[in-house]
């Protein structure tokens, strides 16, 4: 398709979401939102600005950086272990 004619998802904002939702306590909402980013990598496992929904396919520069620090970031937070309250009352 022409890049006029097409939309994609911005995958950038995917993993924003990932992290939103991560930060609201929902966790499993969180996980599928990384999942579902995380599955549009091409097949050397790099990330483009775009995912083209109806083609399956990147669109946009690639690599994109900016998405690829996200997703570390997302990794980072969701490998976490979760924070304990000790009861310490301070």
């Amino acid at each position: 398709r022409p890049l006029g004619e097409a939309e994609g998802a911005f995958l950038l904002c995917g993993f924003a979401m990932t992290l939103a939702h991560w930060g609201a306590g929902h966790d499993v909402e969180a996980f599928r939102w990384f999942e579902r980013q995380r599955a549009a990598a091409g097949p050397a496992g790099l990330f483009a600005e775009e995912f083209d929904v109806e083609q399956q396919q990147l669109r946009g520069n690639l690599p994109q950086g900016f998405v690829h620090a996200l997703l570390l970031e997302c990794s980072q937070r969701l490998g976490a272990e979760p924070e304990t309250d000790t009861g310490s009352g301070t």
